[in-house]
């Protein structure tokens, strides 16, 4: 379990919880922040400390090795796990390194030292000035809060309203910037994976690029080096188009706090200052406690708490009910006061002190007291839905049939197909024309100039978003992502193809329908630049919304962008035959989730198992559609689908393959060796392949194509050469798994090889038979 979401709504409750998992995060920014200063001064030695060389290698990788990023909610992605994993590889590769003792100059500092130097003052050190800041207004709020409630009531009216607007308005200004440290503390806890990997990363790049010697080693590195930056980058989006969700959120619940109040079991819960009576002379004390009240069972429990000494000071004290009155104040000194009995203590009433006299009113509501208020605070409607006619009926399949048929009579090859947006007057215009059976039938979406594709795209994906619930319900919400964080390919698969079954008849109709269709859109990536993964990223939120708006279930929209690619990928398997009827209900989380993928080491000799695909780094949108809105403008880095678990390459740093300011420069000797394989998994997916040959750098007689590798930093595009052979040799055995596959032996020559479409394959001839070859099972001749 990872550190807990601070949600925004608590920032208002200031719960002792929240302040415990405010304090989880600090610790974990301070844990961060040591290792970053250990791992910059042991870069520095690694530069200055020649003869010593060895020795500083050792410790830079130690340092390495011991440390592991935490997370926030509970599970991570494929992604976020080879990143938690890349730094025990780095730090393998780096003793390996050792014995290679020549003196060079490493010119690390601008791709090492100055990113981490950066991160840590402007990142981390913002977090301290915040936390300052934080920590300050704390103790003025609640200082002044508790010289409020000693204010005699008999004081002038005018005296007391001006107290009250006072105190009021210091409140607001400590919610506000409670409100942004907490969006600062997870912003940062989100952004340290990549922002401290990646300075990594590119001083093994260096590393390498100046080591002559570790030429060899840095080769066995490319595969990983690849994957990981795609994994980084993966990483890098997710965090883009989260942080902008949990902006959204936090601004919401700034303006209207009230109405995101999160559902829990409690009835009433909040502060309440509770009168403890001394024995003469010394009258009472008033001591703050965290109060929580349960209308069903009567339950009333306390827990004393002092924000000064960080948590609770003494035990909760636990009663049940029996009644509850207003105290005036002509019968205590004190606003805001109403006293409790329990039923173990007849006769002995406890006095409280809310806040305020609303604060009191909610109290006395909710405890059912006299001169009650008639205000229902906790049947506050959390959310705001949609008030529109959008219905799974005839007219709703008609909607999206005909706007289906019309994108892939007319534009399933356009780029950014999905993802560049309507102009929204259009879109409610079509939409408003297709819900109408009166004018339904009149609209011709495929021969009409009318209307764009970009409009009839918009337009299904506002339908979709107006059902009352989301197309894969609230009630399967939480099913569908459990098996996106956790267990094997083949097990997120059954476990999807499984709840698919579980859906409503017409959600499961529907969604076949739309899936098929995305499957259909996937396979025109090439031209449209729509991979599974983009495919993921647009309808994810649009088909699984969470019932509740939270930052724990925005951290969840990169699993349902994984679930949205398993349908698509298994669309076939998933809705044209009956899932396992023994599967398990319902899905386990304590599936460990996979290691990180071992490395390939061709000079080792080792037989590998079946390649993962390398997938198409080409398929990247532009700027274009830099107006969509946050869900549908997340960036794009990855090409991969999440959903099979598999990491993925990315942009080439050895000696012949140099990532400039802003270009990728790269020989195609090095694009051999890109694959690698996971625990389990025997077939890659069926993804866009980027066709890459064994090196081979005395290779004449080649046919030459063209591959697009945008920057990561630009965008722009860097054109890399991939050379296609005729003829092959088996350097490792094979025994055929499907009769669509060839058996063979070490030494066995295959005639007309070409590149297959099933990623990670390539098809050849060998005895008279034609068959699938595992790609990094063979040497081109």
């Amino acid at each position: 379990m990872g550190l807990q979401p601070l949600e925004f709504s608590d920032c208002y409750l200031d719960s002792p919880w929240f302040r415990e998992r405010v304090r989880a995060h600090e610790a974990e920014l301070e844990k961060t922040n040591k290792f970053i200063k250990e791992l910059l001064k042991d870069g520095k030695n690694l530069i200055a400390a020649t003869k010593n060389l060895s020795a500083a290698q050792r410790k830079f990788a130690h340092s390495l090795r011991d440390f592991k990023f935490e997370f926030i909610g509970d599970a991570e992605t494929d992604d976020e796990r080879y990143l938690d994993a890349s730094l025990h590889e780095f730090s393998n590769f780096l003793k390996n390194l050792e014995e290679q003792r020549e003196i060079l100059a490493l010119s690390v500092t601008e791709t090492l030292i100055k990113p981490l130097e950066r991160f840590r003052k402007e990142q981390l050190g913002a977090v301290k000035e915040e936390k300052k800041k934080f920590d300050k207004e704390t103790e003025k709020n609640y200082s002044l809060l508790e010289k409020h409630l000693n204010l005699s009531a008999k004081k002038k009216e005018l005296q007391l309203q001006e107290a009250d607007n006072q105190v009021e308005q210091n409140r607001k200004h400590f919610y506000e910037l409670s409100l942004e440290y907490v969006c600062k503390l997870q912003e940062i806890q989100e952004r340290k994976k990549f922002e401290c990997v990646e300075p990594v990363l590119s001083f093994f790049q260096g590393l390498f690029t100046f080591y002559h010697q570790g030429y060899e080693l840095a080769k066995d590195f490319n595969h990983y080096k690849m994957a990981l930056q795609i994994n980084i980058q993966n990483t890098r989006n997710r965090f883009e188009g989260t942080r902008s969700e949990v902006e959204e959120l936090m601004n919401k619940i700034r303006r209207n706090p009230q109405e995101h109040k999160r559902a829990n079991h409690f009835t009433m819960e909040g502060y309440l200052y509770v009168q403890e009576k001394r024995p003469a002379p010394f009258g009472s004390s008033w001591v703050k406690h965290y109060c929580m009240y349960r209308k069903e069972t009567k339950k009333f429990t306390m827990i004393p708490f002092e924000h000064r000494s960080g948590g609770k000071v003494g035990d909760e004290e636990l009663f049940v009910l029996t009644y509850c009155t207003k105290r005036n104040i002509d019968t205590i000194d004190r606003r805001f006061c109403f006293d409790l009995e329990a039923s173990d203590r007849p006769g002995v009433p406890v006095t409280m002190q809310a806040f305020s006299e609303e604060d009191r009113k909610l109290w006395m509501e909710a405890l059912d007291g006299k001169e009650a208020v008639n205000i229902n605070f906790f049947n506050i409607n959390l959310y705001e839905r949609h008030n529109c006619s959008a219905q799974l009926d005839k007219i709703g399949f008609t909607v999206i049939k005909k706007c289906i048929s019309a994108v892939e009579t007319r534009g399933i090859n356009d780029q950014g197909l999905y993802r560049v947006v309507g102009v929204s007057s259009k879109v409610q215009r079509l939409l408003s024309l297709l819900m109408d059976a009166k004018t339904c039938n009149e609209v011709d979406l495929e021969n009409s100039v009318d209307w764009e594709v970009k409009t009839i795209t918009s337009a299904m994906k506002q339908y979709l978003r107006s059902l009352p619930e989301p197309l894969m319900t609230y009630e399967l919400h939480g099913e569908f992502i459990v098996p996106a964080k956790s267990g094997s390919p083949e097990s997120r698969v059954n476990a999807v193809h499984f709840l698919v079954h579980k859906l409503p008849e017409k959600n499961k109709e529907m969604l076949e329908i739309l899936v098929k269709h995305l499957a259909n859109v996937s396979k025109h990536a090439k031209r449209n630049l729509m991979t599974v993964a983009n495919l993921g990223v647009v309808f994810g939120p649009t088909l699984m919304r969470p019932q509740e708006e939270t930052v724990a279930a925005i951290m969840d929209l990169k699993f349902q962008n994984i679930v949205v690619e398993i349908l698509i990928e298994n669309h076939e398997k998933i809705f044209k035959t009956l899932p396992d009827a023994t599967f398990p209900e319902p899905i386990s989380m304590s599936v460990s989730p996979p290691n990180a993928p071992p490395r390939q080491s061709k000079r080792q000799g080792q037989r590998i198992k079946r390649p993962l695909a390398v997938y198409n780094l080409c398929l990247e949108l532009d700027d274009a559609d830099s107006h969509s809105s946050p869900r549908e403008d997340t960036p794009t880095g990855s090409m991969d689908s999440l959903s099979s678990q598999s990491p993925t390459p990315a942009f080439s740093s050895s000696p012949s393959g140099l990532l400039d300011g802003n270009h990728l420069i790269m020989d195609s000797g090095d694009l051999a060796g890109w694959t690698t394989n996971l625990p389990g998994q025997s077939r890659p997916s069926m993804v866009s392949w980027m066709n890459t040959p064994s090196a081979n750098p005395a290779a004449t007689n080649t046919a030459s194509s063209t591959f697009f590798f945008p920057n990561p930093a630009t965008g722009s595009d860097r054109t890399v050469e991939s050379i296609a052979h005729r003829k092959a040799r088996a350097v490792y055995p094979c025994e055929a798994e499907h009769s669509s596959e060839l058996s063979f032996q070490i030494g066995a020559i295959f005639e007309d090889v070409q590149f297959s479409r099933e990623p990670g394959w390539l098809e050849g001839t060998l005895n008279g038979k034609r068959g699938l070859i595992p790609q990094n099972y063979v040497q081109f001749l």
